[in-house]
């Protein structure tokens, strides 16, 4: 049985999704920027896909910017935005533990003058409202929280700190959303989050790889980072991917109608998972203990590590990660288990397993049997004494 618990990394194209793609991957070939008969229905469909997202998080059609992906819509948001506010401030604010998108997009800007205020995090990967307020001054333009940590599954306080936000912030501060981890799995409200951009990503959510989405609250003005034709409003040049979106509009709107009866099923699959893996010695959960993502289960496995476990795994026949898919290949620690107060050599002992809509029990029964034994194994062998040339017995 090949078991796939990778799906925070990516999620498989549902049915739905794929079906309504395929005329736009075929016949249907048109620009959607065209007059004719081909470009009228391609843009029929575009405009489709606008409004599935935008129903599915409490927006506009207008509002939503489609993009190749999360990491463009965290990039547009991010220096769009900064730029766009450069007369009135310099300082973003954001947390230590933010995917790379967007703490790279802040890095580049820091080159350019921009001044970042990097907040730290509790043990469990959490933002206090109260260090965002400390945190904004006169001079803050943006600040970025993600809605759930990708890497450990802790969702953020976002509401609260939206509101902070709006309390403290000058006028014309944007409130920009990282969405994208947590999208499938909770209720997302624009409004109630408080959030004046948020970012999605189409293969988070059962949809396919390379379309994205930004919601841009009506009225917020960034400079677009594209430039070329009039696409998207003249916020994203470039001709759209009409299939893509078509595949992320499905799939969005047939996770939110699910999303109840899939969140209760997976978080008890879930949970079967998390109280075997816990169980053995020296295997300690990662990330918030109540307030996480229900599919995510994140762990750090004392004298072992955590790439070699997912080798393993792999042989095993079970797909798992060491964290983020975007730093694999990595030989850094997690900057999310480290900015959560993690040495380096538990952090590099690291490994996540997210399951999704299509994961089954019987692969958890699997995955029961398979990953406590492989994790035990693995603790006894970085463990275990090796002999030094004389043959003396030497700690490895």
């Amino acid at each position: 049985m090949s078991i796939y618990l990778d799906h925070a990394a990516t999620t498989p194209l549902r049915q739905e999704a794929l079906e309504a793609m395929l005329p736009y991957l075929g016949g249907e070939f048109g620009n959607p920027s065209s007059p004719h008969s081909y470009g009228r229905r391609a843009r029929a469909a575009l405009d489709e896909a606008h409004e599935r997202i935008a129903r599915a998080i409490g927006a506009g059609p207008r509002e939503i910017v489609l993009t190749s992906g999360g990491t463009e819509a965290i990039n547009l948001a991010l220096k769009g935005a900064a730029w766009a506010g450069k007369g009135r401030g310099h300082r973003i604010v954001t947390s230590a533990v933010e995917h790379h998108a967007v703490l790279h997009a802040l890095q580049h800007l820091e080159k350019f003058g921009f001044e970042i205020a990097e907040l730290p995090v509790d043990r469990y990967g959490r933002v206090d409202p109260d260090h965002v307020a400390a945190a904004i001054t006169e001079r803050t333009t943006v600040v970025a929280i993600q809605l759930a940590n990708n890497e450990v599954g802790t969702i953020q306080p976002v509401a609260a700190i939206g509101k902070v936000v709006r309390e403290k912030g000058p006028k014309g501060c944007l409130f920009l959303v990282d969405a994208v981890a947590g999208a499938a799995w909770l209720p997302i409200d624009v409004e109630e989050l408080g959030a004046d951009m948020l970012a999605l990503a189409g293969h988070k959510l059962d949809g396919p790889k390379g379309v994205g989405a930004l919601y841009l609250k009506k009225g917020t003005h960034i400079l677009a980072q594209l430039q070329g034709g009039n696409q998207e409003r003249f916020r994203r040049a470039g001709t759209e991917d009409v299939a893509g979106a078509v595949g992320m509009g499905v799939a969005f709107e047939l996770a939110v109608a699910e999303r109840d009866a899939t969140v209760k099923r997976v978080r008890k699959l879930r949970d079967r998972l998390r109280a075997a893996v816990l169980a053995g010695d020296g295997v300690e959960l990662t990330g918030h203990p109540r307030d996480r993502l229900p599919n995510v289960l994140s762990v750090v496995v004392g004298d072992a590590d955590g790439a070699a476990i997912v080798v393993k795994l792999d042989l095993a026949g079970i797909a798992g990660s060491v964290g983020s898919a975007c730093t694999t290949g990595s030989t850094e620690p997690s900057h999310v288990l480290t900015a959560m107060g993690y040495p380096d050599d538990e952090a590099r002992g690291s490994l996540r397993l997210s399951l999704g809509r299509s994961t089954t029990e019987a692969e958890i029964d699997a995955a029961i049997e398979i990953v406590p034994r492989i994790l035990a194994e693995s603790r006894v062998g970085a463990a275990v004494i090796a002999a030094d040339p004389l043959g003396q017995a030497v700690a490895s």
